[in-house]
């Protein structure tokens, strides 16, 4: 008899709990902030080629890797790269994309950060290039890394903006990267 005295006295508490806590109501989401470069890149025209073939299958592979993101909004810097590899995550959510502004190098950072508290509660996914995802990434509250080497197109890096606090989980996508050039092991390597 005690024990189940025991049981309903701590079936009541835990009853009162979870009344509380919908009283409340829920606490609220993280932020989600998906951070990748531009896809494969073309050679021609020298200051803003588009995407390759491959760049192109990587975009519409970026897509298929957020496709149960519930992803709020899209970003892209005002190049042919990175809007066309933002396109296909933005139409999967019927989303129109939108550029990241064009700010001096030191103000990105706090760019991405503004962006970012745009979106509480939210998932978005930002689009950048080689030099500034790990700067974004830096910028809200992830480590400091190395740029991206060159060959690399196939990382996928989500901060987790949750009270004040950041976690980051880095994942790959899509097909392998190129072959890394020969000559540039030493900066690729330091990571």
């Amino acid at each position: 008899m005690r024990l189940l005295a025991s049981l309903l006295v701590a079936t009541l508490l835990l009853c009162t709990r979870v009344a509380d806590v919908t009283a409340q109501g829920p606490a609220s989401a993280p932020t989600i902030v998906i951070l990748v470069r531009h896809a494969e890149k073309g050679t021609e025209p020298a200051n803003d080629p588009p995407l390759t073939a491959r760049g192109t299958e990587r975009a519409a592979a970026l897509s298929e890797a957020l496709r149960e993101a519930k992803v709020a909004a899209v970003y892209h810097t005002p190049t042919l790269r990175t809007r066309d590899t933002a396109r296909p995550v933005a139409a999967r959510f019927g989303l129109t994309p939108q550029l990241i502004p064009l700010v001096p190098r030191a103000a990105q950072g706090d760019s991405i950060v503004a962006i970012a508290r745009r979106h509480p509660g939210q998932t978005i996914v930002l689009v950048g290039h080689s030099n500034t995802v790990m700067p974004w990434l830096a910028a809200l509250g992830g480590p400091a890394r190395a740029d991206l080497c060159d060959h690399e197109y196939d990382g996928l890096f989500t901060a987790i903006l949750d009270g004040g606090t950041t976690r980051v989980i880095t994942g790959r996508y899509g097909p392998p990267n190129p072959a890394e050039p020969t000559g540039t092991a030493m900066h690729c390597g330091a990571r």
